[in-house]
C-alpha cells in the first residue's frame, strides 16, 4: 500500500460497464516527510473519501481483490481514509488538525 492525498475526482461518462457507479479520484502521492511528489493516479474509491483526505491505496492485483472489484478493471483502490501518520515518534499527519 501507498500513501496519498485526494486531490480532486475524475469524472468519464463513456467508461466499461463494470465501472458504471464507481467514484473515481485523483491522488497524488506523498513521501515519509509528508510531501507530495510529482506522482498522481487514478484510483476506485471504496471507502467514500474526500478532498485534502490522506489515504490507502491498494495497487495491482490486490487492488482487484477488495471486496466487489473482482470483475472490475482496476489497478487502484482508496482502501481506508486516514487518521494519524506518526514517523520516528513525532506527528506527521494528522486530520483532526488539517480541519482546524
Amino acid at each position: 500500500m501507498k500513501i496519498a492525498k485526494v486531490r480532486g475526482t475524475v469524472v468519464s461518462t463513456q467508461k466499461e460497464p463494470s465501472l458504471r457507479g464507481v467514484k473515481l479520484l485523483l491522488l497524488q502521492f506523498v513521501d515519509e516527510e509528508g510531501r507530495s511528489l510529482p506522482e498522481y493516479e487514478v484510483a476506485a474509491d471504496g471507502v467514500g473519501a474526500g478532498a485534502d483526505e490522506w489515504v490507502l491505496v491498494s495497487r495491482g492485483s490486490s487492488a482487484r481483490q477488495t471486496s466487489g472489484s473482482e470483475t472490475r478493471p482496476l489497478d487502484a483502490v482508496v482502501v481506508g481514509i486516514i487518521d494519524t501518520v506518526n514517523v520516528d515518534n513525532r506527528s506527521l499527519y494528522s486530520k483532526k488538525d488539517q480541519y482546524r
